[in-house]
């Protein structure tokens, strides 16, 4: 999860939401994401989906049984049906997405009885330190607004 963390404040870096990703399988990393929506003006490029395309390049599979994908927040609707598709075994998450989470939220594709494939998910690691992320990206950005005002 520090990894994902670390993904995290490169994307709040670069003003983009500070959500980090990263696939582990056999202990190491294989894929890393970051949100890159503004950058890549690319409405799927979401932490989590750039992990997914990272890990599976690197295993040359989109299969990636055996696998766990480590992010700072809840996965959304699109990235919970990737993380299905992509066979992922485990989720490991930090923070609750009470707006837009797919993983218990909102909705809980990942352990739908209706679909092919269910994952492992563990909620809540490190969800202080990435709560202070995502809270000091939001306050800079209404700092900036407040400025822009005066």
């Amino acid at each position: 999860m520090r990894e994902a963390l670390a993904e995290a404040r490169l994307a709040a870096a670069e003003g983009e939401v500070p959500v980090g990703a990263v696939v582990v399988q056999q202990g190491r990393i294989i894929g890393r994401g970051r949100n890159r929506r503004e950058a890549l003006a690319d409405p799927t490029a979401h932490a989590e989906i750039l992990a997914l395309r990272e890990a599976a390049h690197t295993l040359g599979a989109w299969r990636l049984s055996g696998a766990t994908l480590y992010c700072t927040l809840e996965p959304c609707c699109m990235c919970a049906g990737a993380l299905v598709n992509a066979r992922v075994e485990t989720l490991v998450f930090a923070l609750r997405d009470d707006k837009a989470g797919a993983v218990g939220s909102v909705y809980d594709l990942v352990r739908s009885p209706w679909l092919n494939h269910r994952l492992k998910v563990v909620a809540g690691v490190l969800a202080g330190e990435a709560q202070e992320v995502m809270q000091s990206f939001f306050a800079g950005l209404r700092q900036g607004a407040a400025a822009d005002e005066s």
